[in-house]
Order: C-alpha cells, then structure tokens, then sequence
C-alpha cells in the first residue's frame, strides 16, 4: 500500500489522489505502467509489475504481440490486488522535439479508452515516463493531469478515483503541483 496521501482533490465526482509508494500494492479496479513494446516486462515499474502478477501475466502479454508508443493493451491483473493491468507503450524523451508529450498524453487516453470499454472505475497510474524513458518530472505531471482532467469532464460520471502513485516524494510533490493546477483551473 502506498505510504502516504499527499493530497486529496475533486473533479466532479471523481476523487485524484497522489501518493508515495509502491504501485504494485494498490488497490484499484487496474494499474497503468508504462511497458515495452513488447509487452513482456522489464526494468523498473514494468519489471515489478510482471514479478508481483506472476507468470499468467508473461503468458497473457506474449499472445497480445507487440504494442506500438502511445498506445496500450489490457490484462488481468493475476497476483496484483487489482483486477487489471493497462500495459502503456510510453515516448523515450529525446529533447521535447519529438512529439513526447502528445505521445505520452495518448498512453493516458488509450488506458481511459481500455477502461470505459471494461467498466473500470478507480485507475492507479506511475509517473508515466519519467524513469527509464527520461522524461522531465514537471512535464510529465503536466501532461498527466491536462490529459486526466480532459478524460474526466469528457465522462464526468465514468470514474469514482484516480491515483499517481509516485515512486518517490520529489516525484510526488511534482504530481501534487500539477494535479492542484489543473483541479483549481476547470475552466
């Protein structure tokens, strides 16, 4: 479970939160990580997802082939304490020039798609990108909460909550700043 409630805000009806801790432990109706192409795990979010879900996970991800960037697939959730795992396809930062952030806007809105189409209500997302794909905290939080708060005023009735789960504090008062921007300014 994560550690700590950073902050508590409301959209509509729809509650956001951002914590500190470890993604794979949340309860949620899915998590969102940010996966390889290949949809076969890896390192960092990716890699931890695959060993906490088991090896049901490997095999599932294995029949649904490749994944192109932003883009996103949906699993069962297996040994996870969430009923599915939204695998997102995220942008390598390669300077801001690239289309990055409307790259990793699309993972958001491919996992919001995936989870209206499955009657899914409470999704837990990472810091999208910021790790191993090296995208700038800031941006990312930015991207993450315009690109949140636009799926949510598009079905204000489809979500009860959404969580960033940040691997750590500096990430998370990032995730906080944003989230608090874009949840005072609804116009």
């Amino acid at each position: 479970m994560p550690e700590e409630n950073r902050h508590i805000h409301m959209v509509g009806w729809t509650r956001w939160s951002v914590l500190t801790g470890d993604i794979t432990h949340v309860e949620a109706d899915a998590i969102v990580h940010v996966a390889s192409g290949s949809l076969l795990g890896g390192g960092g979010i990716d890699g931890a997802v695959h060993r906490a879900a088991g090896p049901d996970l490997l095999a599932e991800c294995r029949a649904l082939g490749e994944c192109p960037v932003g883009e996103a697939r949906i699993t069962g959730g297996y040994r996870l304490p969430v009923r599915h795992v939204i695998h997102a396809v995220g942008p390598v930062w390669q300077g801001g020039g690239q289309g990055e952030a409307r790259l990793l806007a699309s993972c958001y809105r491919a996992a919001f798609h995936l989870a209206r189409e499955h009657g899914l209500r409470s999704l837990a997302f990472p810091a999208m990108a910021t790790s191993a794909h090296g995208f700038p905290g800031e941006e990312a939080a930015m991207v993450a909460a315009r690109t949140v708060r636009e799926e949510l005023q598009a079905t204000p009735d489809s979500f009860r909550h959404i969580m960033f789960v940040c691997f750590d504090e500096p990430t998370a008062e990032l995730f906080d700043a944003a989230v608090r921007g874009v949840t005072a300014d609804r116009g």
